[in-house]
């Protein structure tokens, strides 16, 4: 094997196993009773690995073996990735023993929505294990939770999906920046106010436009990464947000954000639940899915003169 052929390949992970164990317990007599094995395999297998790096990541010093330079800067590189495997493992291990369900959803919808009304669902399902992660609409395809709540049009392979919360957008602000500039009478009066953007400027673009308001072609003001952020943004007065009304409705019921006007933009785009196709939900994750249908579950908003048009 020449050296690219070497570095291009695999590392002999058996021996990178024996490797990490010696690291991390400082000696091959312990790293040999936690694999099993004699610690003139270890030994081997530490040998194994040096040949294959081509250079050492042990020294022998006096009758015992410690880490070189070189040992300690690739132990450093690998024992993250370990600790990620052995979460991993604990993780199915765990997940296998008990009725765990576990449900990715958007940060915004998850704060104001879900986790309020969790609590519901565990006083009537003690037993139901719930695990609550994260979901990115930039690697929807990857998420392996048993069930999501997504945002987008409700087309994605693999995934079953119904609508759930729609996406109508109106403008809300703070009560504090109301008090810094005065009554907002009209569409038009944004045009000099902040502008906060939940990822992109076009949202308020499509807005103005649906309002029959000219703005400049290119609209300013801090743009945040997701709609959390542009909330948040929102509250502490930094401008005016599009949010959707059912994700905002406890800050508007506590007085903390105020809806400008009526007028709402319908962008084609909804939250939806979301399971996957290829497999069936668990008692558990049935009875969690049933539930958010029936307590998350919104009508559309009903359209008028100054609503946006229903589409198709």
């Amino acid at each position: 094997m020449n050296n690219t052929e070497q570095f291009e390949s695999d590392p002999p992970l058996r021996a990178v196993r024996t490797f990490e164990a010696f690291a991390r317990h400082g000696g091959v007599n312990a790293a040999a009773r936690e694999l099993d094995v004699s610690p003139s395999a270890i030994s081997h297998q530490l040998r194994l690995l040096d040949d294959f790096l081509g250079q050492s990541l042990t020294s022998r010093q006096g009758r015992n073996l410690i880490l070189t330079d070189d040992g300690r800067e690739y132990y450093r590189a690998i024992r993250s990735a370990f600790a990620v495997l052995r979460s991993a493992t604990k993780h199915v291990r765990e997940q296998s023993a008990t009725r765990q369900v576990t449900i990715s959803l958007i940060p915004m919808l998850g704060i104001n929505l879900f986790i309020p009304r969790l609590g519901g669902f565990l006083a009537d399902n003690p037993a139901v294990d719930v695990n609550v992660t994260y979901a990115n609409h930039r690697s929807y395809p990857s998420d392996a939770a048993d069930i999501s709540i997504r945002f987008g049009t409700g087309h994605w392979p693999g995934y079953q999906s119904e609508p759930l919360i729609p996406g109508d957008v109106t403008v809300w602000c703070s009560p504090s920046l109301l008090e810094r500039v005065g009554p907002i009478d009209s569409p038009g009066s944004l045009i000099d106010l902040p502008l906060l953007h939940d990822e992109e400027r076009g949202t308020w673009a499509q807005w103005f436009q649906r309002v029959d308001v000219r703005h400049p072609g290119a609209l300013q003001g801090l743009l945040f990464e997701d709609g959390q952020l542009a909330m948040t943004a929102a509250l502490n007065g930094l401008g005016c947000a599009l949010l959707r009304e059912p994700l905002v409705a406890p800050l508007r019921d506590r007085g903390e954000l105020v809806k400008l006007f009526d007028h709402a933009l319908d962008d084609g785009r909804a939250y939806y639940l979301c399971r996957r196709a290829d497999g069936e939900l668990s008692k558990e994750g049935m009875s969690l899915y049933s539930w958010l249908k029936r307590v998350l579950m919104i009508q559309p908003l009903s359209t008028d003169s100054s609503s946006a048009e229903s589409r198709p």
